[in-house]
């Protein structure tokens, strides 16, 4: 190497990395349910979703449910089931916002996706339709559009 020239090197300390929280774990839930539910209130209302579309994309919550989380009136904790499915809404909304302008970025999801993960449907429709594991997969194609394979 000629003199004067450096190779860095990103040293990461295991000892203060953050763990991920364990979503098994009650407490954790209920610390993590507050800013999750007024993300995702914020999310439906960016992505017009239906209450429908929206009860089923966070799974076990009932439509009177959300009405309150809405409001600001519901105070239980999201199931670990729930969390997980806004904790891929959220970050697939986020690498939209990325990608793309504002205005197409919020109109993807409904808007018809020739894709493989797609052929041809809404990625909306797919992910209501296919539960945790399409949500992640549609979350996993956008971080791959965006280089983080």
């Amino acid at each position: 190497m000629e003199a004067g020239m450096s190779v860095g090197y990103a040293v990461r300390d295991p000892a203060n990395q953050a763990l991920p929280a364990n979503l098994a774990d009650a407490s954790a839930r209920a610390r993590l349910t507050p800013a999750a539910v007024a993300g995702i209130v914020r999310l439906a209302d960016i992505w017009h979703l239906t209450s429908t579309e929206i009860c089923t994309l966070i799974g076990d919550v009932s439509e009177r449910t959300w009405f309150r989380m809405k409001k600001g009136q519901w105070e239980g904790a999201l199931s670990q089931d729930s969390l997980t499915r806004i904790s891929a809404l959220i970050g697939i909304f986020k690498g939209l916002r990325l990608l793309f302008s504002e205005a197409l970025a919020d109109e993807w999801v409904r808007l018809p996706n020739k894709g493989p993960l797609y052929g041809g449907r809404r990625p909306l429709d797919v992910m209501i339709e296919g539960g945790i594991p399409k949500l992640l997969q549609v979350r996993q194609h956008i971080d791959a559009l965006r280089g983080g394979l």
